[in-house]
């Protein structure tokens, strides 16, 4: 298990259009692609641009200061709860910097294509190792997108449901998405009360939203973060009440008969392909 307090003082410009900053909450293994993952908080420093262009991976995105420009996906509005599916093209993103600036939740993981995600740490300024190996373009699958869009849910139109055997626990489940059945809730745990989350088969990862409490007897607050691997079980304990957003990552299974009309070609130096090449440069 890895319990993670939040670290105010740990954002770096790790954005590779050196615009926003990177927290890393939780990393993931980039030696196991397929268990891969990378959370963060990000906060966006300057007036943002960003053309249209998709990734290899999933992402799950909740603004919690400000909103998200998605171009011609619309607006993603602070606290709801975006995914933004492997392979699906979003934007052009516009944003100008906001007073409080703008800040995300930032999940990206693997997606059930079976790509996986090889990246750690980002590509901007103040990683200098990335900007001094700057990776050579190659040809690289990228998944077609099982959605028609990005999927913008609004948490405040969903019910809070009774956790069973937990009294002073409720739930709200967001969605499960995919053939990897990965999910989003959120779960909240009144003041004195405890729940455990389990799962023999998926990892979980929590962030607390509100409220403080323990996890496993070690103190948790706002904006900590947990992980906790399948089959092990995370016992949480509030002292105030506690909101946590959680995600369900369930191992990826390859598919059975692979299909390569399930994927397209293109020459990129990663995980993203731009819809314009030479968007790639910045240009």
């Amino acid at each position: 298990m890895k319990i993670a307090p939040y670290d105010p003082n740990a954002f770096k410009m790790d954005h590779p259009r050196g615009t926003v900053s990177f927290n890393y909450l939780l990393m993931g293994d980039r030696d196991k692609p397929l268990e891969n993952y990378r959370y963060i908080l990000g906060r966006q420093e300057a007036d943002f641009y960003m053309p249209r262009h998709c990734h290899t991976f999933e992402q799950i995105r909740l603004p919690l200061v400000g909103d998200m420009n998605l171009g011609e996906q619309g607006i993603l509005r602070e606290g709801e709860v975006g995914y933004f599916p492997e392979g699906q093209t979003y934007g052009p993103q516009d944003d100008k910097l906001t007073d409080p600036k703008q800040l995300q939740l930032v999940l990206q993981f693997g997606g059930a294509s079976a790509l996986g995600m090889g990246a750690g740490r980002g590509r901007g300024p103040d990683n200098a190792e990335a900007q001094a190996e700057r990776r050579a373009r190659r040809e690289q699958k990228f998944p077609k997108p099982r959605y028609n869009g990005v999927v913008i849910s609004d948490p405040e139109h969903f019910n809070w449901l009774p956790v069973a055997g937990w009294p002073g626990v409720k739930r709200k489940h967001i969605g499960t998405y995919t053939e990897r059945q990965f999910w989003v809730e959120f779960v909240k745990i009144e003041a004195g009360a405890e729940w455990i989350s389990e799962s023999e088969t998926a990892k979980r990862l929590s962030v607390v939203l509100s409220g403080t409490g323990t996890v496993e007897g070690s103190g948790i607050g706002r904006l900590g973060a947990v992980e906790a691997d399948a089959g092990e079980k995370a016992r949480y304990a509030a002292d105030e009440e506690l909101v946590l957003f959680v995600v369900g990552l369930p191992p990826i299974q390859p598919p059975v008969e692979p299909d390569e009309d399930k994927f397209v070609t293109v020459v990129t130096d990663g995980g993203i392909r731009f819809e314009d090449p030479k968007d790639a440069d910045g240009k």
